[in-house]
């Protein structure tokens, strides 16, 4: 059950794109925006008059809030300001909805298809897509949830002016937030993968727009952790405790959460701009990762006293300079691409690699080559280390239903929804 209807592209005005989002240190592409919804129409008969009130109330406030903020949360300057508090107020807003919304679900009540949910796409070729089943707009909710809290990531990754009159940085206590921030985002989408998508039939996910689709709300939860492990490989950096030996586990970990975002990725239809960037920007990403995993990588082989091993540090090397230049490349095209940003100032991991790469692999390569004759130096990058990826999404759970649907029982209780929820 629960019907699906979808708006083409060319329909009207809601998909409401900005021609660009200023500066993106983590990429969020787009914000789902829903539209009113009349629970008075789908439940007035099965609910009482309180509770359909209170849903009503608690979804407006999101449509008004999402409508103002959902064009304008990537403008940077503007969210420098004062984002902090509507990105916080509008993720309230769908907490606080979550738990009465969830109450359409329980003991499998009929009532989960009875209201038809409407969100504008962002990814999708198609503008809107409305379906009558309240698990796509408990996986709606979800997404939004997890694209605020990376929003909210964005910000604090800014680099700011910093008062000692050196250039702009971010602090390490914003660093360490975002980490947070990032595991609670992917806690949200890996629950919307394991918990709210199987609810679906093979047929409703076939359904579902592309901004909802399994491979996109795994990439984005890939995308969150491999953001997350980017951020601890700057700390790492900026300790003298931490070894290489952590620094090249680190990157090559890295590596493989953006390995993995992009493998989810390709099969999938993105379009309107969003989705395009969204794969450009994975990418980016993905071979810049592969830069410093190859560097540190480069940098213990070298460490090695065999000719052997000195031949494979210069190849890793100057596989790390191909893919520094590379990802200069890659990061101008994400800019490039519509709607257009900006690469704020180098902080951390790149700023630090964006010195250190170039200057090591020339050194390396002049005094190895010096010894070695050109044919003993391996031409081909050596395979990186594979490791176990250590971050893990946190662990979130779907509220309980709120205690409104106990308090208000149904008009019809011995037919819809008294009970436990399932």
């Amino acid at each position: 059950m629960g019907c699906f209807a979808s708006t083409p592209k060319d329909s009207g005005g809601n998909r409401r794109k900005p021609t660009s989002i200023g500066d993106v240190s983590v990429y969020v592409p787009g914000l789902r925006i829903p539209k009113p919804v009349e629970f008075s129409q789908s439940l007035g008969d099965h609910l009482p008059k309180t509770l359909v009130e209170r849903l009503t109330a608690l979804r407006t406030r999101i449509v008004v809030m999402a409508n103002q903020e959902g064009p304008t949360i990537t403008r940077t300057r503007r969210k420098t300001q004062h984002g902090g508090s509507t990105l916080a107020d509008l993720h309230q807003a769908l907490e606080d909805y979550l738990p009465v919304l969830l109450g359409l679900t329980k003991d499998g009540s009929q009532l989960q298809f009875k209201v038809q949910f409407n969100w504008i796409n962002q990814e999708d070729e198609e503008e809107e897509t409305a379906m009558s089943n309240v698990w796509y707009e408990i996986l709606s909710v979800l997404h939004l949830m997890a694209m605020l809290q990376m929003s909210q990531a964005n910000l604090l990754l800014l680099p700011r002016g910093s008062t000692d009159g050196y250039h702009p940085k971010v602090s390490e206590e914003n660093r360490r937030a975002s980490i947070d921030i990032f595991l609670k985002a992917a806690g949200y989408l890996d629950c919307a993968v394991k918990h709210v998508l199987p609810q679906f039939s093979a047929e409703q996910r076939r359904s579902l727009p592309v901004d909802l689709a399994e491979g996109a709300l795994r990439a984005l939860c890939l995308q969150a952790l491999g953001q997350g492990v980017d951020i601890q490989l700057g700390i790492a950096i900026d300790s003298s405790k931490a070894t290489l030996a952590v620094k090249r586990r680190l990157s090559c970990e890295m590596v493989k959460y953006w390995q993995q975002a992009q493998d989810n990725l390709m099969n999938l239809p993105l379009a309107n701009g969003w989705g395009e960037k969204h794969m450009l920007f994975v990418k980016w990403k993905y071979v810049e990762a592969k830069a410093a995993a190859y560097y540190y990588h480069g940098l213990i082989l070298d460490e090695g006293n065999t000719e052997k091993s000195h031949g494979m540090a210069v190849a890793a090397l100057q596989a790390a300079d191909e893919c520094f230049k590379e990802s200069k490349k890659a990061s101008e095209a994400f800019n490039a691409s519509s709607p257009t940003s900006r690469t704020p100032p180098l902080f951390g991991t790149m700023k630090y690699l964006s010195e250190k790469i170039p200057k090591e692999t020339s050194s390396k390569v002049r005094i190895n080559r010096d010894l070695y004759s050109y044919e003993k130096i391996m031409e081909t990058a050596p395979t990186l280390p594979d490791f176990a990826l250590a971050l893990k999404p946190d662990e979130y759970q779907l509220p309980s239903v709120d205690a409104s649907w106990s308090e208000d029982r149904t008009k019809n209780s011995s037919n819809h929804v008294t009970g436990n929820q399932k």
